[in-house]
Parts: C-alpha cells; sequence; structure tokens
C-alpha cells in the first residue's frame, strides 16, 4: 500500500499545543545521533511453527530484505531507522491531550494507524519513515527481533528514533514501544534475568513477584520500551505443552494471586520515577494452558464452567490490578478461534469483567484463522479486537481494515472504541510527558541492586524435593564437587526466552552460573568441577546439574519428559564415586524421574533460575532455608499425564504443594 496522507484539521487537541498539529517534515539523518545496528542476522533456531505468517518466514524475509545504509554505521553494525524532526515542545515533552478531542481529530487512516503494530525488523520498516508515513501506533521487537550490538544503549537509541518518527506526524500521537519482557527484559543482553513463572509460582510470594516486575519495569524502559507483553497468567494442565514454564502452576489460585503482584510491579511506578511504569498485558486470553494433549496453539476442549473456573479467575484478579491490555491467545476453544471470539473477548473481558484497557492480538495471530484473510480481519476487529499484531503484512491490513470500513462490515464505531482504548493507555502512562528513554534508566540495566532482588527469586523458587540423611546443607567443611556442562553454561539456566526467542546454549549475557555461585558463596578452595564427574570420588559431597536444554513455545512440545542420556551418563558417573549425590534439576516444567530419585540422597527443583545462579548456592550451602512449594503436581510417569491437584484420582509423586526445608 502506498501512503496514506492525512487530512487536514482545524483544531489541535493537545493543550498549548498551537502548530503542532501540521506534519513535520522527517530528516533523512541526525548529525548528533550517529547510528548503531539494528541487524537481526545471527539468530539461533529459527521457528517451524505454522501459518501464513510463521516466524521462520519473518525472519527469512528479514534476512533477504536489503538493508539501508546507516548514517555512520558502527564496525559490524548496520543502519538504525532514520531520525526525524520533532518539534521541540513534543520533544520536550508535553501535557497528554483530552483523548476526546484528539480521537474527534483523527483522519480514519491516522485511526487504523494507532490500532496496527509492526515488527521493527519488518522489511518495509527498516527506516522507520513508515510510522510515519501511516500513522502507526506501536512498533514490537519479536523475541529475535534485536538490534547489533544487543546492548541497552543501542536499543534506547532505536526506539528514540522510532519514537521520533511518530512525534513528527500531523497529530504527533507518541508510540507504544513492546517487547517480551515477562521474566526481565530478556532481548537484552546485559539485562536481568528472572526466574521463569513456574519458579516464581514456587515461590508463592507475591512481594517478591512485584519486586521482579519493578526492576524488569525500570530495565525496559531503560531501552526505550514502555509496554511488556506480560504477565503470562496461563494455568498450564499439561506438562507436555512447550509454554508450561511461563505458567505460575496448574492452580488458578498462583494465577489469581501472582498476576495482580506482576502488574502492580510493571505498572505502578513511584512519582520519582513515573518514566518507568510500563504497560502490562495479561496473556494469553483465554484457555491457552489447557489445550488438548498440551498441545501449543491447540484446542482447549472444556466446558464453559471448567473454563471459567479454571482459566478465567487470573484475568478478573488482574483486571481489577489495572492491568491496561489483555493479549488474545493463538489457541481455539471447542473449535472457535479465540482471535474470532467475540462472546469470549467482547462479551465477557469487556463486558462482564469490565476491562477498560484495549486488546492486542499474538504475534500474526488472525494470519492463522483461515485462508481469507480479508475475512479473518474483519471477524477479529469486530469480536473485540483493537491492536493487531502484524509484523510483516501491516500495509495490507491497514488497506483491508480501511476497506471493510468503507463497505460497512466494520463499523465506524468500534474503529473509536479500539482507538479510544488504546490513546487512554497512551496517556495514562504518559507518553507526551516523557516519550523518550530517560539516560538514567537505561544506565541503571543489569545494576548490582536488581540482580540482588534476582538472586533472592532465585532463593525462594528452589524447591526441595528429598533430603536423605540431611545431606543439604551443604556441611561447613565439606569438599563438593560440582559436576555436568549445565552447571556452567548460562544459556542453559536461563532456558527459552532468554537474549532470543528459544535461547540456546552458551555464554548468552552477563550473570553468575551456578559453578561461579558455589565458587562466590562456598569458596573457590572447596569446590570442584568437571563436566563428567572426573574427580568425584575425592570429594566429600557430589552435586550433579542436569535438565532440560532451552525451548520455546511448540518447539518445547514433548511426549516424553525424560531426562537424555548425556545427563542420565552424567549421574551414573556420579553414583559411582560412592559419596553422597545431590541433583540439581533444571527445567520448565516436572520431568519424569524414575531410578534418578532413588539413587539420589537429595534432589532441588530448580526451574530456570535465570542469570543469578548464586542464590542456587545461597541456599544449598546454608545461607538461606528453602521456602519453595512444587507450584505443580509431579507424576510418576508419563501414564500420569495430564495430572492436576484436584483429580479424582490423584496419586503423583509429589504433590502440588509438596516442600522440604530445614
Amino acid at each position: 500500500m502506498n501512503d496514506i496522507g492525512p487530512a487536514a484539521a482545524p483544531l489541535c487537541p493537545i493543550p498549548g499545543g498551537g502548530d503542532l498539529c501540521y506534519t513535520a517534515a522527517v530528516s533523512a539523518d541526525r548529525s548528533d545521533n550517529p547510528a548503531r545496528a539494528d541487524d537481526a542476522s545471527g539468530r539461533d533456531n529459527p521457528s517451524s511453527t505454522e501459518g501464513a505468517t510463521t516466524r521462520r518466514a519473518f525472519l527469512g524475509a528479514v534476512a533477504a530484505a536489503t538493508l539501508a545504509p546507516a548514517c555512520i554505521p558502527h564496525p559490524g553494525a548496520t543502519g538504525q531507522p532514520s531520525a526525524a524532526d520533532v518539534p521541540a515542545a513534543r520533544k520536550k515533552g508535553m501535557p497528554s491531550p483530552d483523548v476526546e478531542a484528539l480521537l474527534a481529530q483523527m483522519t480514519l487512516d491516522e485511526k487504523i494507524g494507532q490500532m496496527t503494530q509492526a515488527d521493527k525488523n519488518a522489511p518495509e520498516l527498516k527506516d522507520g519513515r513508515d510510522i510515519n508515513r501511516l500513522f502507526l501506533g506501536s512498533v514490537l521487537s519479536g523475541a529475535d527481533s534485536l538490534p547489533r550490538p544487543n546492548d541497552p544503549a543501542t536499543w534506547a537509541e532505536l526506539t528514540n528514533r522510532f519514537q521520533s518518527q511518530a512525534l513528527s506526524t500531523r497529530l504527533g500521537i507518541p508510540l507504544f514501544y513492546g517487547v517480551d519482557a515477562v521474566h526481565g527484559d530478556g532481548d537484552v543482553k546485559g539485562s536481568v534475568l528472572f526466574p521463569h513463572h513456574i519458579g516464581m509460582g514456587a515461590t508463592r510470594n507475591p512481594e517478591i513477584v512485584e519486586k521482579a516486575a519493578r526492576v524488569t519495569a525500570r530495565e525496559t524502559a531503560g531501552t526505550g520500551a514502555r509496554w511488556t507483553f506480560a504477565p503470562c497468567i496461563a494455568v498450564a494442565r499439561d506438562e507436555r505443552w512447550g509454554r508450561t514454564y511461563e505458567s505460575f502452576g496448574e492452580s488458578p489460585e498462583l494465577a489469581e494471586l501472582l498476576g495482580p503482584a506482576a502488574v502492580r510491579g510493571f505498572q505502578d511506578a513511584p512519582a520519582s520515577e513515573a518514566d518507568s511504569a510500563v504497560l502490562a498485558s495479561a496473556k494469553h486470553f483465554l484457555g491457552d494452558g489447557g489445550t488438548a494433549g498440551g498441545k501449543d496453539q491447540g484446542d482447549t476442549r472444556v466446558s464453559e464452567e471448567e473454563l471459567r473456573k479454571v482459566h478465567l479467575p487470573g484475568y478478573a484478579a488482574c483486571i481489577k490490578a489495572g492491568v491496561g491490555s489483555v493479549m488474545v491467545s493463538y489457541s481455539s476453544w471447542n473449535g472457535t478461534p479465540m482471535h474470532g471470539n467475540q462472546a469470549l473477548i467482547t462479551g465477557v473481558l469487556k463486558g462482564e469483567l469490565g476491562f477498560q484497557g484495549f486488546v492486542v492480538t499474538d504475534w500474526a495471530a488472525i494470519d492463522k484463522m483461515s485462508k481469507d484473510y480479508l475475512q479473518d480481519v474483519e471477524v477479529a476487529i469486530n469480536a473485540g479486537i483493537d491492536m493487531v499484531m502484524v509484523p510483516i503484512r501491516y500495509r495490507e491490513f491497514i488497506a483491508d481494515l480501511k476497506q471493510l470500513v468503507a463497505a460497512g462490515r466494520v463499523p465506524m464505531a468500534r474503529i473509536d472504541d479500539a482507538v479510544r482504548r488504546i490513546l487512554r493507555q497512551k496517556a495514562r502512562f504518559k507518553l507526551w510527558e516523557w516519550p523518550f528513554t530517560n539516560p538514567a534508566l537505561t544506565a541503571a540495566v543489569g545494576s548490582p541492586e536488581h540482580r540482588a532482588v534476582a538472586r533472592q527469586a532465585v532463593q525462594q523458587s528452589l524447591v526441595v524435593l528429598k533430603n536423605d540423611n540431611k545431606v543439604l546443607p551443604l556441611a561447613g567443611a565439606a569438599r563438593v564437587h560440582l559436576c555436568g556442562f549445565r552447571a556452567d553454561d548460562m544459556g542453559v539456566q536461563c532456558g527459552g526466552w532468554s537474549v532470543g526467542w528459544r535461547g540456546h546454549r552458551g555464554a548468552i549475557t552477563p550473570g553468575t552460573t551456578i559453578r561461579q555461585g558455589f565458587e562466590q558463596v562456598l569458596g573457590a578452595g572447596r569446590v570442584t568441577f568437571s563436566k563428567d564427574a572426573a574427580g568425584a570420588a575425592a570429594a566429600d559431597v557430589v552435586v550433579a546439574v542436569v535438565g532440560e536444554d532451552p525451548y520455546a513455545e511448540g518447539s518445547g512440545d514433548r511426549q516424553k519428559l525424560e531426562l537424555s542420556l548425556e545427563d542420565r551418563a552424567l549421574l551414573a558417573a556420579a553414583k559411582r564415586s560412592g559419596k553422597p549425590l545431590v541433583v540439581v534439576l533444571l527445567s520448565g516444567r516436572p520431568v519424569i524421574l524414575g531410578d534418578v530419585l532413588d539413587g539420589a540422597s537429595a534432589l532441588v527443583a530448580a526451574w530456570l533460575p535465570r542469570t543469578e545462579g548464586a542464590g542456587i548456592a545461597d541456599v544449598l550451602g546454608g545461607g538461606v532455608k528453602p521456602t519453595g512449594k512444587l507450584p505443580v503436581s509431579w507424576p510418576r510417569d508419563m501414564a500420569q499425564i495430564p495430572i492436576n491437584v484436584g483429580d479424582p484420582t490423584y496419586t503423583p509423586l509429589f504433590e502440588y504443594g509438596f516442600g522440604l526445608s530445614w
């Protein structure tokens, strides 16, 4: 679609705005803001998800696109989007406008633009000027849309340049930049990453969840993003699901308890740093954790009574806490795609629950509803979708929605309702007052103070499942042999959604590995290390770290949840040492233990602790008592899956809520 030209408006809705309601010139460059990189090359594990616009197709399009040259490229970097000339008053920050007055001034093109969210690496968005041309309301970085170099300063410069394009439009409506900062700002190398939700669920502590979200909000705002697609309040009912670790647990009580705490942490910033508040997004509405067979993006085949009892309470609680946006699920309910379910989106969410924020789709989700894209747009918008995440096809979406409005198939009242909801959140989060990144927040990304909160979260997330002969805590003079490559691999302990969508092994980001944590807490003289348990016999106690490799979404769906042959060989070698064996399990869900449990003196579920591995040594070394309780039921074997507390027949290996201490 070609440029959409704005129509002139006689009045300015911005208090004191004067001549700010006219289109500002867009320059090709700014000499005082040299470019950094925003290439997406070098990604790991491309997606294999199905659908008309998959992540694989998107990344392929990005890789094939011709990149426009930057003004002053850094070595090994590609170009930033162009900066635009922004009127001085807008650049400085100004009062939020009256939303109704602003809405009255907007053309249809400007309204549809506000309902559109594109990915920063879409080939046609590389220079950022489509934000200006098409009045885009939001841009996101999908989990693999990372700048190069990937550091907080580069992110801040990137988002500021995109924001300048939005502010240079006729009405100067600022942009919401969105990221998946679910457990820390996982896109940014150097940010502090907290335990995934399953670990936070094990804490059962809303205070630490709120603190973690507050740190995440500060670091996210420090990169220029003011919208996080979090918290995930899915209630995971089947461990085979690849997103189990994104759930607080199998019971709605955990979503009700911890979801609102995360919302408060993200959105409720103290007055002294109000520009660190970020819009939260409760997701994925509705029933994403209940799909048949644990299939990602599958069909939740339950009665309305069960849907409401299990999967709805977390949303009601988050709405009471003031959540500003809700993301809809890829999944279906009894065969009906959620993105087209008007009864649930408009009737229940907006009507019955009184949700006043805006509803956003998941990544290219309406593409998957049917083979008729125009019809999909019509159904989704009329169902109550307010903003559409269209990473690549945003021009087509804009043209189609405009056509549907002209044909009377999407009422103008529905468009106005959607835009009103979006504008209210932009005003609520003071994007007009603080449109650009606060450098002080950028400088605080990865700070020791932030890492201390994450370390505390790790301590509280550990669940001790076995402790024969009181082998834990480790005796003060005990010599410890730590073994397994996972004990010294940052990527493994972080899991998915960690500096890339699916994550990967290796030194992906700064932090403290489990090995480094043991050496810091116990003292390097007490700790030896090997990948294969070589030398374990010389120690008093052996600690073996085993678990899952990183994954995300559908790539993590599994029909078997046993430990790998490599991990089992490690445990066998450690057992041959004849010394007490402590097994530390890194996983995003329960795994089938089999004889591993019998062979271990102690077993600790450490989940996916992320960057602050010293929290594990704090507990095992005796400095902090374990308090974590299982947020899920631990199955004896695959035949028991799915198993959830309250089932008529309930005989798990470890019950929901189990956890030892000393």
